[in-house]
């Protein structure tokens, strides 16, 4: 092939699919031709997405392609290994290599200028040379024992670059000092800096061994203070190899193996703990929901706040808060406040309720560990603020994901190294510290266990549904408890979704583990009546999903606090305390506790305070009463748990990688065929046709099924030529199959100007 153009036009078709499939840039929008099609498929930014995506093994491969004089299919073998027909095979498919002259295969126009430094190898040293100005191509050609006879510093060039390409004896004569440093240039970078690099340097005056290299050209100086080994050096002082090891194999993960029944328990158990502390959380912040932050976000002391509370390290706290919000269970109002979203969620069951979190995590552009840290202003990053956002994060999980491997509790060190193989145009700082993220947060989500896959983790990344395979891991839920006479309650395992929000509205959780144990108090009773639970109510909950009997000391602590519950009523005075019984304000009035109440007797069923209502009633909880807060009306004013929720926050759609199916390549590739076609044959006269209407229409109703030639006028009225295959003229229409668009158009008839055989 002569051009890379040509060699794109000898493709199949089913070759091109391929191609603009692999590369769905290419045709967003569909190039008119092949010939834009190879335009696009060289520009820059197309170039770095394709290069974006190759391994190391590929890259490796079109670095030898650079490298080699010839990179026939030998050579290639003989540089990188057995491997690399398959290599040749992909990339060649991408549309990266292609075959030209005497079987040697050639990188595509843009892939030499985007990889700079092919195989940590300097630049060719004509190129190197050519940056010099003839005043210092004379001496060191002079030094070299080369004719200085050529009149300009091209041919100089030229003459010193056929010179260093073989170096051995100029590297000898340098001196071991000089050897040692061009050593540490060997592999890569091949650039160093010096102070006036480009200073004239004389053999016989050369003091230091970079000033002896300089003056044999082994380093060449590219600007005032860089200097570069060229790449004939390089490559003879590898000894012609390019690579230091194999570049085509993947590295394997190193760890223990793990047994597949042990994995899905520990990341199933991880799962199910992840689930407990987000209802944890979100309750809690249903009671008293934390403020926004006039910058956004939320505070740091909320957040150490809530890991007390839920007893976790601050970054998985932040990472549940982030995940609430990806999730759409929590919403910014005046206040962080769980979404009525949050409800339905929990009425789910356990395995769709983790999928969905999963889901939002894999998802989310969103980066919990950035919380805490300092950005580039050196100011603290807070949790849920956009600050913590990075729209690369979606793919760096999902790649880190898809590099582990079942029964194999990988180390993170070999994670990185294998992604650095997968992806080794997307390394860096703030890359590696997403993968240590994810690593750990799969581990906390139940994603992973002991560091290896769970079985249901391959399912969750190709988006298919998790819930049948991670409920049978799962333990069932359970409808009971076993009550005990110290005031505690055991559940043998997960509780269905209506009993565990009663019990925790009831009673305080003590202890979790393999089962979890709650505790009953004054306060704890106390809250659930607050919250409009009546004395039966409470002791009929315990009986029906209690194993065992209700135990006496848990009845009469029920029966005391609900004695006591309501007697007293606390409205506004600014507020005010009511009884029926008048003894009981007695006792509160003879309470020297409640001397700073101020409170003083209306009526002998009423006394009344300054303070305000709710400053009243827990300064009565305090001293050990237990009103309720009384309406306008006189009626109870019950307080609930769930009070607080905000509205669900539309979710942004998705934004996930350009994709092209089947179809849309198909259709892609006819449109380039029918531009190519159209492009060969050429518009007639070089004008768009011209006839008179009613010839047109008749032309047209002849043709059909046939190929013509037909100029139309567009809305901005420019006339332009097409290439038609006529269905129907009908109503003021023609229908055709516009081989130039690849599909069935309808034009208007007064907008066609003329009609002329093909």
């Amino acid at each position: 092939m002569d051009s890379y153009g040509d060699w794109l036009r000898g493709r199949t078709d089913e070759e091109l699919a391929a191609l603009v499939r692999a590369r769905p840039e290419l045709i967003s929008p569909v190039p008119a031709d092949l010939g834009a099609l190879a335009a696009r498929a060289a520009a820059p930014t197309s170039v770095s997405r394709a290069l974006d995506r190759l391994d190391r093994g590929a890259l490796a491969t079109l670095e030898a392609a650079i490298v080699l004089p010839s990179a026939t299919m030998t050579a290639l073998k003989k540089a990188l290994g057995p491997r690399v027909p398959e290599v040749v095979d992909r990339l060649t498919e991408l549309g990266l290599l292609w075959p030209g002259r005497r079987r040697s295969h050639q990188v595509a126009p843009g892939v030499r200028a985007a990889l700079r430094e092919p195989a940590g190898l300097g630049p060719p040293a004509r190129e190197a040379l050519a940056v010099l100005p003839l005043d210092r191509l004379v001496p060191l050609a002079a030094d070299l024992g080369l004719s200085t006879s050529f009149a300009n510093a091209v041919g100089l060039a030229e003459v010193v670059a056929e010179r260093l390409a073989d170096p051995a004896a100029l590297i000898d004569d340098a001196g071991p000092e000089a050897r040692t440093a061009l050593d540490r240039l060997v592999w890569g970078p091949p650039s160093g800096r010096i102070e006036n690099a480009r200073r004239t340097v004389r053999l016989d005056t050369a003091a230091s061994p970079i000033e002896r290299l300089l003056a044999r050209g082994l380093l060449i100086a590219t600007d005032e203070r860089t200097v570069t080994l060229p790449r004939e050096v390089g490559l003879y002082l590898r000894g012609g190899t390019l690579f230091r090891a194999d570049v085509l194999t993947e590295p394997p993960l190193q760890g223990p193996e793990r047994a597949r029944r042990l994995t899905d328990q520990i990341a199933s158990g991880q799962a199910f703990t992840a689930l407990r502390l987000m209802e944890g959380l979100l309750d809690a912040w249903g009671l008293n929901p934390p403020p926004v932050l006039r910058s956004g976000g939320l505070g740091v002391r909320d957040l150490k706040a809530a890991a007390v509370l839920l007893d976790v390290p601050e970054q998985d706290a932040a990472l549940l808060a982030e995940l609430a919000l990806a999730a759409g269970l929590l919403a910014r109002d005046a206040e962080w406040t769980p979404t009525r979203s949050y409800d339905l969620w929990m009425l789910r069951g356990a395995a769709e309720r983790w999928a969905d979190l999963a889901g939002a995590w894999l998802d989310t552009d969103r980066v919990a560990g950035l919380a805490g840290g300092k950005d580039d202003r050196d100011k603290t990053v807070n949790a849920l603020s956009d600050e913590s956002i990075r729209t690369h994060a979606p793919r760096v999980r999902r790649e880190t994901l898809a590099a582990l491997a079942e029964g194999v509790a990988a180390t993170e060190e070999s994670v990185l190294e294998r992604l650095a193989w997968r992806t080794p145009r997307r390394t860096g700082g703030l890359h590696s510290r997403l993968v240590t993220w994810t690593l750990r947060e799969a581990a906390f989500l139940g994603v992973t266990g002991f560091g290896a896959k769970a079985s249901y983790t391959d399912a969750l990344l190709a988006g298919k549904d998790v819930t049948e395979p991670l409920s049978a891991l799962l333990p069932e839920p359970v409808d009971h408890v076993l009550l005990q006479a110290d005031l505690t309650a055991v559940a043998p395992g997960p509780l269905v979704p209506d009993l565990a929000r009663e019990l925790a509205l009831t009673a305080d959780v003590e202890s979790t583990g393999g089962a979890t144990v709650y505790r009953f108090s004054p306060e704890s009773v106390r809250r659930a009546m607050d919250a409009g639970r009546t004395i039966s109510e409470l002791i009929d909950l315990l009986t029906r999903h209690s194993a065992t009997p209700v135990p006496q000391p848990l009845a009469y602590l029920i029966e005391d606090v609900g004695r006591k519950h309501g007697r007293l009523r606390v409205g506004t005075a600014l507020s005010y305390v009511r009884c029926d019984d008048p003894a009981v304000l007695d006792e509160i009035l003879a309470d020297r506790r409640a001397a700073t109440l101020r409170l003083y007797r209306l009526a002998p069923t009423v006394l009344a305070s300054r303070l305000s209502r709710q400053d009243l009633l827990e300064a009565l909880r305090s001293v050990g009463f237990s009103p309720v807060p009384e309406s306008a009306e006189g009626g109870l004013v019950v307080t609930r748990a769930d009070a607080h929720r905000t509205e669900t926050p539309a979710r942004p759609p998705l934004e996930h990688d350009q994709a092209v199916d089947a179809e849309m390549a198909i259709a892609a590739v006819r449109a380039l065929r029918a531009g190519e076609e159209a492009a060969a044959i050429g518009a007639p006269d070089g004008e768009p046709p011209r006839t008179p209407s009613m010839a047109t229409i008749e032309r047209l109703r002849a043709a059909i099924g046939t190929r013509v030639w037909i100029g139309y006028l567009d809305q901005q009225g420019q006339a332009t030529s097409r290439i038609i295959e006529p269905v129907r003229v009908d109503g003021g229409y023609l229908t055709a199959y516009d081989r130039t668009k690849a599909s069935v158009q309808r034009f208007t008839l007064h907008r066609i100007t003329g009609i002329k055989d093909v």
